[in-house]
């Protein structure tokens, strides 16, 4: 390959194929890897469900594959598409070739009969797959910071990276396409512009998404794991959360003195102050089985527990940094400002990338698995052991600190 990095597996594989001569490989890659096709923004925007074909003078249409794609900016959005998705829609008077990475030495320019659009379904059909295989790490070898505080801050959005198939160090993010990341933001998030961006983003960063009920019964424990050195018998958890809960009710109950005068004491119902107690001792009870569960698959060591769950507010920061970039709703230096946040927010509440998986991983189950141990808890403790174990995954090569 001389000096030339292949920015990723899909073009690697692209180069390995051409050099070969093996042009029958070529094509198994291109049927399972999307392909991207340039916009304008402004007509995607009034056209969000269409795509179309801009031809160069020599009519060619050009297309790029994931590694490939050029930085995103305001003006010019792109849509992905399959190879049978073109060889579908291919009609007569459309451009004469399709142009794969031009200018580049994986490029290839493809001519669009109906024999070639009958092999490029052929391929699609006996594909595998479409798209960067979910639960694996995949990486950006060039195009993508792949160490320091970056890279640090994108590994911290190494879950939903190795969950949704994405290369987890790409800041200059594409994901699936414009329009369906937009889509994704706002069915997911109820994200339509960029208000609702910087918002959701900033709450994220502030970690002010995750209950602060679950995060005071992780507190209490902290506090006692720190005062008596060592593990805390979860009847002394729930007896100090209960003391704690009571002791606060009862300073509501008192009046105040303040620079603008005394201020009226507002006791909280008896009935709201037990139920909160009883609350709070269930939710001991529903993070213990989750512990157990936890060191039963590898998540935790034999005597370990989760400090704050505020890892999946940062996780998702991380990410939600390049959806802005994606959607347009945020530039390269915002998102960037953002992960390095996210990194810092990281190192803050967290000794190693162990500890902050199982507080993401326990976020996310308080919030969707209802104990249930499905998909949202498989599919994340899948990624916790892909970014643990695979030689190439961030949390082996970036340190934590």
């Amino acid at each position: 390959m001389g000096t030339w990095i292949a920015p990723s597996a899909i073009e690697r594989e692209l180069y390995a194929a051409k050099t070969a001569g093996d042009w029958a490989a070529y094509f198994d890659v291109l049927a399972r890897t999307p392909l991207y096709v340039a916009q304008s923004r402004k007509r995607s925007d009034a056209h969000p469900d269409s795509v179309f074909f801009h031809a160069t003078p020599d009519r060619t249409l050009v297309v790029h594959t994931a590694g490939m794609l050029p930085a995103p900016t305001p003006e010019t959005v792109y849509e992905s598409r399959s190879l049978r998705w073109f060889a579908e829609v291919w009609a007569a008077d459309d451009p004469a070739f399709l142009a794969v990475n031009p200018r580049s030495p994986v490029e290839a320019y493809l001519t669009t009969a109906p024999a070639d659009l009958a092999r490029w379904r052929a391929h699609a059909e006996a594909a595998p797959h479409y798209g960067l295989p979910e639960g694996k790490v995949h990486a950006l070898f060039t195009g993508g910071p792949l160490h320091g505080p970056v890279a640090h801050g994108l590994a911290v959005g190494g879950h939903l990276a190795v969950t949704n198939g994405e290369f987890w160090n790409s800041l200059a993010y594409h994901g699936s396409g414009y329009q369906y990341e937009r889509r994704r933001v706002a069915k997911s998030w109820s994200i339509t512009d960029r208000p609702d961006w910087l918002a959701t983003l900033d709450t994220l960063l502030d970690r002010g998404m995750v209950s602060p009920v679950w995060e005071y019964a992780l507190r209490v424990r902290r506090a006692l794991a720190s005062d008596f050195a060592g593990p805390v018998d979860i009847e002394h958890w729930r007896h100090a959360a209960e003391a704690s809960l009571r002791r606060n009710a009862e300073r509501a109950a008192e009046p105040q003195l303040t620079p603008d005068g005394v201020t009226v004491a507002r006791p909280r119902p008896a009935a709201e102050v037990e139920g909160e107690i009883a609350g709070v001792k269930r939710l001991i009870g529903r993070i213990t089985r989750y512990e157990q569960r936890f060191r039963a698959d590898g998540l935790l060591p034999e005597d370990g527990w989760v400090r704050s769950v505020e890892g999946w507010d940062i996780g998702r920061a991380s990410q939600m940094a390049r959806w802005g970039v994606g959607c347009r709703y945020g530039t390269l230096a915002e998102a960037e400002k953002a992960v390095l946040r996210a990194g810092e927010a990281a190192r803050e509440t967290y000794r190693s990338w162990a500890e902050f998986s199982a507080g993401y991983i326990l976020g996310r189950c308080l919030h969707f698995d209802e104990e249930e141990f499905g998909t949202w808890y498989t599919t994340a403790l899948a990624a916790h052991l892909a970014l643990t174990t695979d030689p190439a995954s961030p949390w082996l090569n970036i340190p934590w600190n």
